[in-house]
């Protein structure tokens, strides 16, 4: 029954997600206007804003203009019910749970920033900073300074490869690796940024053979560092210990 309650309401978060980072990169307010069409600009009803669910009734298009409604809505309020439910599986019913879904809603909300707009909004990482610090100062890792070494890993690196590729990497990239490194900490931050450029890459290959991506042509990398940031943190440790082994052998 709790799972039940936690996925539910994740849907609702999940949904709440998508308009942050729909609207923060743009200025816009996120309470106002309400949610419409953006092409017929009608007004959305409750029934319409079911999450997942209204989607799939209406077959994924707007019942004013039948303009077609990107799958991303859908897909972002899924990802975040089932990331959030299967969160106390993996961490545990502990006081890390807090922290991890609230990694959890940083990255639905840049996932949907950088999709759209290839920007990782500057005020997203400022207001989950000002909560994830406290979060982590009081439930911190072991030793206690890995976060400020992790913070400075993970800001450290991705200056310096945006240096070295002369603007590879943006800004936005570069302050969110100083703030994943404090939660996770340094060793744990290496291991995220190593999974995250790994995925890149594959789903860059993949891409350029189907043609859905262009060499030279720059693409979203939250995506990547989304998944990349879940895998360390879930199964980071597990990771490690399988890889130790291949070192003493």
């Amino acid at each position: 029954m709790k799972q039940v309650f936690i996925f539910i309401y994740s849907l609702l978060l999940g949904s709440f997600f998508n308009v942050v980072g729909l609207r923060v990169p743009m200025g816009e307010s996120i309470v106002k206007p309400r949610s419409h069409c953006p092409r017929c600009q009608r007004t959305l009803t409750a029934w319409e804003l079911i999450p997942v669910v209204s989607y799939v009734i209406q077959g994924g298009k707007c019942r004013g203009c039948g303009v077609r409604i990107s799958p991303l809505y859908p897909f972002v309020e899924l990802s975040t019910a089932i990331l959030f439910t299967i969160s106390p599986l993996v961490v545990g019913w502990s006081k890390e749970l807090i922290v991890g879904w609230t990694l959890i809603s940083l990255l639905m909300i840049i996932v949907v920033s950088d999709l759209r707009y290839m920007v990782i909004p500057d005020r997203v990482l400022l207001a989950f900073a000002a909560i994830l610090i406290p979060e982590r100062m009081f439930v911190p890792l072991s030793p206690w300074w890995d976060s400020l070494v992790g913070a400075g890993v993970g800001f450290s690196l991705l200056l310096l490869i945006a240096v070295i590729s002369k603007g590879g990497m943006g800004g936005g990239d570069i302050k969110l690796f100083a703030l994943l490194g404090f939660v996770l900490g340094w060793k744990m931050v290496l291991l995220s940024f190593f999974l995250s450029t790994l995925y890149g890459t594959i789903f860059g290959l993949v891409g350029m053979a189907f043609g859905s991506v262009r060499r030279g042509e720059p693409m979203p990398f939250a995506p990547y560092i989304v998944l990349g940031t879940l895998t360390t943190y879930f199964f980071g440790q597990a990771f490690i210990e399988w890889y130790k082994q291949f070192i003493l052998f």
